[in-house]
């Protein structure tokens, strides 16, 4: 048996050990509540299974957390209907007129015929009926557990009006691939991570932005390299706000999120997209609520925040006409706030900087403009988006394009995507000149421009 095959038995072997854990836990709290009616407090003398001896991917989550015995049961009760469907078949427990008792919390679905934890569920496990015990835990679980603020565990509400204490406890993708694979996965995108990580195949030296924009950039670059030096070391900690935050504005197309994902594949940071279509609610206090869990889940993992199209959410705040406004500028001034304390970097991007609040462009470290490129630069940008496996005809002088027609790097790539696809369907390799033309006629029109 090798390596990998040990490994995998012992984790098997371990998670079993768990479950039963948590198994005789629900048991015992169950029996004792019946006979007692009210307990004073959590189960603490059942036997805790030890840790295997052979390091497993739940030994490293174990310890990398510092899990105790409650936060241990907590993991093993969100992963027991994935695990083991049928463990919480225990809270089947009915009242005598045959309904399910709520104190015991757990969910029952129409596709899922099993039962699924909630909050209350994790409350009866670990208090009882001890109200004291209970009101700590729920504070813990909803506002301390390190898993639950950096999404290794997702608390989903189904209704709006029931209880937070209501809420499925669900594992995050992240933490399921961690446990039972040993791999680390990527955040579920939805409303509760309104955020997509975004990469690129391309490299630093395919960048071409203008003299002034390219000296900024590489001072953000530096920043990122040498941030914990520079806080740490040089003990700039205790003088200046934590974090970094950059303001990229200028035309579509001209390298805001490129650079980006450039500064996270150099830097080997992570970059997340914030999808604003999903952040911003139409319900008083769900924007402070989508963002809360990107932002925790950031801070601890070294994560590079990109908020696109800014303008949408940072704008320029409405007068106050009725409540909802007033609500509305509340929860941008939150995370103003949040952004302002983020101990990360955070990168915002817009076409028209005017649109931002002037308030809070004052708080940005550098502000950088990306402007149209000069023909010089869209030279350099023909020739970096040319595949080497293309060949231009004859008559396609790529100066000439680039010195007559204004694009931008985006639309610049997207005229060679187009060539590139004409030659593809003549079953060649050659672009040829009419391509160019249509190419740059389609991106013209795109703007309501015409070649003269």
């Amino acid at each position: 048996m090798n390596k990998a095959q040990l490994t995998w038995k012992h984790m098997v072997a371990q998670l079993d050990r768990e479950l039963d854990w948590l198994a005789e836990t629900l048991a015992e709290q169950l029996k004792r509540t019946a006979e007692t009616g009210r307990l004073s407090g959590p189960i603490t003398d059942l036997p805790i299974p030890p840790l295997s001896e052979v390091e497993t991917p739940y030994n490293e989550f174990v310890r990398s957390y510092d899990l105790g015995p409650g936060e241990r049961l907590l993991v093993m009760l969100t992963l027991a209907p994935y695990l083991r469907p049928t463990l919480l078949q225990l809270l089947a427990t009915r009242h005598p007129d045959g309904k399910i008792r709520p104190e015991l919390g757990a969910f029952s679905s129409h596709s899922f015929p099993g039962f699924l934890p909630t909050v209350n569920t994790a409350l009866f496990l670990l208090g009882g009926n001890s109200l004291e015990d209970r009101i700590v835990w729920m504070h813990f679980i909803q506002r301390e557990f390190v898993l639950v603020k950096q999404g290794w565990i997702r608390l989903e509400t189904l209704q709006r009006h029931e209880p937070e204490t209501g809420a499925l406890m669900k594992p995050g993708r992240e933490m399921m691939r961690w446990i039972t694979e040993g791999q680390l996965g990527t955040p579920d995108f939805g409303a509760d991570f309104p955020a997509e990580q975004i990469t690129t195949a391309r490299e630093w030296e395919e960048l071409v932005l203008s003299p002034g924009t390219e000296a900024q950039v590489n001072e953000l670059l530096d920043w990122v390299k040498y941030e914990k030096v520079v806080m740490d070391e040089l003990g700039l900690r205790n003088k200046v706000a934590p974090g970094f935050r950059a303001l990229f504005y200028g035309p579509p197309g001209t390298g805001k999120t490129f650079t980006t994902s450039l500064l996270g594949k150099v830097t080997g940071r992570p970059v997340f997209r914030i999808d604003l279509s999903q952040v911003v609610s139409k319900y008083i206090g769900e924007t402070e609520k989508n963002l809360r869990s990107v932002f925790d889940q950031a801070e601890q993992r070294d994560w590079i925040l990109f908020f696109d199209e800014a303008d949408a959410l940072f704008g320029k705040r409405t007068s106050v006409s009725d409540a909802k406004d007033r609500y509305a500028n509340q929860e941008v001034s939150y995370l103003l706030q949040r952004i302002e304390l983020h101990d990360g970097l955070v990168v915002l991007a817009t076409n028209h900087r005017d649109n931002l609040d002037k308030a809070f462009t004052r708080r940005f470290q550098l502000v950088v403009q990306f402007p149209m490129p000069n023909p010089s630069e869209r030279l350099r940008l023909w020739q970096n988006a040319l595949p080497p496996e293309v060949e231009l005809a004859e008559d396609v002088y790529l100066p000439e394009l680039a010195d007559r027609y204004e694009l931008s790097g985006g639309s610049i790539m997207n005229v060679i995507r187009y060539c590139v696809l004409q030659a593809a369907r003549r079953d060649s390799k050659v672009v040829l000149a009419t391509d160019c033309m249509e190419g740059v006629r389609r991106e013209y029109r795109k703007v309501g421009r015409i070649i003269k």
